[in-house]
Order: C-alpha cells, then structure tokens, then sequence
C-alpha cells in the first residue's frame, strides 16, 4: 500500500465511521489512533496512520487504492515470436518445427482457431 497517512476529512463516512472531520477526530483521540500533524496545512489539522485504523476501515481503503499503471510498448510480433521461442524447453521446439515441417503454418493456424 502505497498511502498510509489519511486526513480526516478522507476517512469521513467509509466503513461506518463517522460522516464528519469532527467525528473521526473524536473517534481518534478516543481509540488513541497514531496521528501526526499534516505538513503543509495551518493549524492543528492532524492525519492519522493506517495501522491505527479499524480493521474494516483498513480493509476498504487498500480495496479502494488505484492500481499500479504499467507503462509497456507494443513489441514487434517477430521479437515477441522469438522471446517466446526460446522459453520453449529444447523438446518443445523440437516439436512445434517438427509440426511446422510436416503440417505447415496453416495447420497451426487451425489448430489454435480450434481452441477458441
């Protein structure tokens, strides 16, 4: 989880917890949530660690994270092609050319439409 501090005003009304910043303050100071003052913001605005959190509380809010973005270029289809060729053990390449070689590129080409 990438994010572990929260504001109160984050935390208002997700998994039963209170619907106001006041509330979930309250609630904090009660239960003895970690908090921290929150950097760059004037006053005693505070956020709270996730570790501190109610269970179900957590919970939703490593449900709610936005997943990783992968950043990944098209490769060439014949670099690809090899790529996966030589993952191939020497015995299954050994039997896809042996099919190429008897069966030629069209039967593959069925035979995987087949699978479909």
């Amino acid at each position: 989880m990438k994010k572990e501090w929260f504001a109160a005003k984050e935390l208002t009304g997700i998994a039963g917890l209170p619907a106001s910043p006041q509330g979930i303050n309250l609630m904090a100071r009660r239960d003895g949530w970690i908090s921290r003052r929150r950097k760059g913001v004037q006053g005693k605005a505070l956020e709270y660690h996730i570790d501190s959190l109610p269970s179900g509380t957590r919970n939703l809010l490593i449900l709610k994270e936005d997943p990783a973005i992968y950043d990944s270029e098209r490769k060439d289809p014949l670099a690809v092609w090899i790529e996966y060729y030589y993952h191939l053990t020497e015995t299954e390449r050994e039997k896809v050319l042996a099919f190429l070689m008897r069966e030629g590129i069209g039967s593959l080409l069925a035979r995987i439409s087949e699978g479909k």
